[in-house]
């Protein structure tokens, strides 16, 4: 499930001395992979068990042996940090998380391999470690270095109208993969799971989240020639969907209920479509379920990499499906982890297109947007003269740590929190500048999205051959047209014998 938790934010605290792509020594300390809480020990989970490790060991709310203390929550269908001993609210631990799904850390190494690659410097997000963790990203890079194709695949749950700014951070990093190496993408629109999961929510009001979604996504700049947006309950069950229908069902032959109720926290009371769905996910990793993309040469399609940007708590799914690929021939798909965008409320949570409070949306005003940073959650202290002699609290100031993810300048972002540190910026200063940076960033937004119109949202949802690099031969592509003319052809002639057939009847009567 692309769930409406966005994909980016960080609650707990991190601090870097030095950028090794700027001049400036940075210290975010709310931008935060590294956990100021105690360190887990590591896990001996492997990283594909045949039975991926049941989320309730991890993330389900579980009491420890003080009653106020319990775990984080950390599902696709729900984020909270834990609460420690004292019955406080504590940061989510991705130290904690890394640990115990069996991820890797993206380091230094990675990020100067990202900039030799491909000529750009890292994105802010990965430069600032709120891209954090990954499964077999180095392999992608290999490939990419000998010249082997992959594509990108992430996507959305639509569940409103309009997407909130957390939304857009983690479809701002997919274009920049797309723009940084020059490769296809496929962004599914999973209003089939969002039916199935949200009882309030009717198949009519999915479908129509997943058009307006579409229109957001595709205002975020994507290049048309190189993108595929499907909405599953329009794709799946086209002709063009048949090959991907074909990897659903090859992923449900080889998934049993227990491993979605150990892995989801399922039980008895979860509808057979939820428990059916994690099968539909995985296989958008799979190039062989887009011929029309990739061609039907499946000996060589079925070497094209997949690499997925998703937040930590889609990893299950793919756990799932990495489980589950080579024994039917297929890749497993790579995956690179976010963090989460904090709610207005706090880092202990994020924010949710379910609740209007926590968030600040596309659609907001400026007014709003003011209305709305002005009562966020402040680290400042309580009186002007405590904040003037300790300083404000980076950490947990949620201000900053929108700061830290749509301030593009490092050296103006640094600035801003040595100020706030220091007791220099008080809080109301914090939130105006915090305030102006959001303004500014939805304003670009809504004017790139008046421009996008159902026409063009239509060319991005055509199943289509898209242009890159090691794309099926012009011999290959011209194949793939003849049949499908074929096929049109075959079906216009039906339609005529029916209408022919149904005037004579008219006649008759």
């Amino acid at each position: 499930m692309w769930s409406e938790k966005t994909y980016i934010a960080s609650s707990a605290s991190y601090r870097r001395n030095h950028s090794p792509h700027s001049s400036t020594q940075l210290r975010f300390s709310s931008v935060s992979v590294h956990s100021s809480l105690t360190m887990a020990s590591i896990s001996e989970v492997p990283d594909e068990p045949g039975q991926p490790p049941a989320l309730s060991a991890l993330s389900l709310a579980q009491t420890s042996q003080d009653s106020k203390a319990k775990e984080q929550i950390i599902t696709p269908f729900d984020v909270s940090g834990g609460v420690d001993e004292h019955g406080k609210a504590v940061a989510i631990d991705y130290d904690k998380l890394i640990d115990r799904f069996g991820s890797h850390r993206i380091d230094k190494a990675i990020l100067e391999r990202f900039e030799k690659l491909t000529g750009k410097p890292p994105h802010r997000l990965l430069r600032r470690g709120m891209v954090f963790s990954h499964r077999d990203l180095n392999l992608i890079l290999d490939k990419y270095e000998k010249g082997v194709p992959f594509f990108l695949y992430t996507g959305r749950g639509p569940s409103s109208d309009s997407m909130h700014v957390g939304h857009t951070i983690p479809f701002e990093f997919t274009k920049y993969l797309q723009d940084a190496f020059d490769v296809p993408l496929v962004i599914m629109l999973t209003d089939d799971e969002k039916f199935l999961h949200s009882p309030k929510l009717s198949l009519k009001e999915c479908r129509r989240f997943a058009l307006e979604n579409a229109l957001d996504i595709i205002a975020i700049g994507f290049d048309p020639k190189k993108t595929f947006i499907f909405a599953d309950t329009e794709f799946i069950y086209s002709d063009d969907g048949a090959a991907f229908g074909f990897n659903i069902l090859e992923m449900s032959k080889k998934t049993t209920n227990n491993q979605i109720k150990g892995t989801f926290g399922f039980n008895d009371t979860n509808n057979i479509g939820e428990f059916g769905f994690p099968a539909t996910q995985s296989a958008t990793s799979f190039a062989s379920s887009f011929p029309f993309i990739f061609g039907h040469n499946l000996k060589a399609v079925n070497k094209i990499p997949c690499l997925i940007p998703c937040a930590i708590d889609q990893d299950p799914y793919f756990r799932q499906c990495r489980d589950s690929a080579p024994r039917l021939g297929l890749m497993k798909p790579a995956l690179i982890h976010t963090v989460f965008l904090p709610s207005l409320r706090g880092s202990e949570s994020k924010m949710s297109a379910s609740d209007t409070d926590s968030s600040v949306f596309l659609s907001d005003t400026d007014n709003q947007i003011k209305k709305k940073v002005g009562k966020a959650f402040s680290g400042g202290q309580d009186t002007r003269e405590e904040h003037e002699r300790l300083g404000g609290r980076t950490a947990v100031d949620v201000p900053f740590q929108y700061l830290t993810f749509f301030l593009e300048d490092d050296e103006q972002l640094e600035h801003i929190r040595q100020q706030y540190e220091s007791g220099k910026m008080q809080s109301g200063e914090m939130k105006a500048t915090a305030t102006k940076e959001l303004q500014a960033y939805v304003w670009a937004f809504r004017e790139r999205r008046k421009a996008i119109t159902p026409e063009i949202r239509e060319e991005f949802m055509r199943p289509r051959q898209l242009i890159f690099k090691g794309m099926p031969s012009e011999k290959e592509q011209r194949a793939i047209l003849e049949e499908e003319r074929k096929m049109l052809q075959k079906r216009l002639v039906l339609v005529e014998e029916s209408l022919q057939r149904l005037q004579a009847a008219g006649q008759a009567s």
